[in-house]
């Protein structure tokens, strides 16, 4: 068990769906970005398709995904666990749950100062937390 709290969760329902779309597409993982067309919707990419930032930050894995946001939204949400479920509806226009009656929404939780002060350091780009 890790002695500091985690950045991002999943849930059960969001386990099965990345589950499903790593048997469709291969290796994925999540870009939190923020961007205008989808809002601030974590979005799920095949790995090969995506480059992620020299200062995109990576806050974890969930279900075996590398799980990144981008240093503005890092900022905006660093107070906050980012918990990742599914609801049904219109996945985001370039996620790859688009299509599947089923989008990943982004649920949050304040950390408690104890947990926050328990955090470690986050790291940009490719380098694993």
């Amino acid at each position: 068990m890790n002695a500091f709290p985690s950045r991002v969760l999943s849930t059960p329902m969001a386990d099965q769906l990345i589950a499903h779309l790593r048997d469709r597409h291969g290796e994925v993982l999540f870009h939190q970005s923020g961007g205008c067309c989808d809002g601030s919707s974590p979005m799920c990419y095949p790995v090969a398709d995506f480059i992620v930032g020299d200062q995109d930050i990576l806050l974890g894995e969930i279900a075996g995904a590398r799980f990144f946001i981008s240093p503005s939204q890092f900022e905006y949400w660093k107070h906050t666990q980012l918990i990742i479920d599914v609801v049904d509806g219109r996945g985001g226009m370039f996620s790859l749950e688009n299509g599947t009656g089923k989008r990943f929404l982004t649920r949050s939780r304040l950390f408690t100062e104890a947990e926050f002060a328990a955090l470690p350091p986050v790291r940009s780009g490719n380098t694993a937390v």
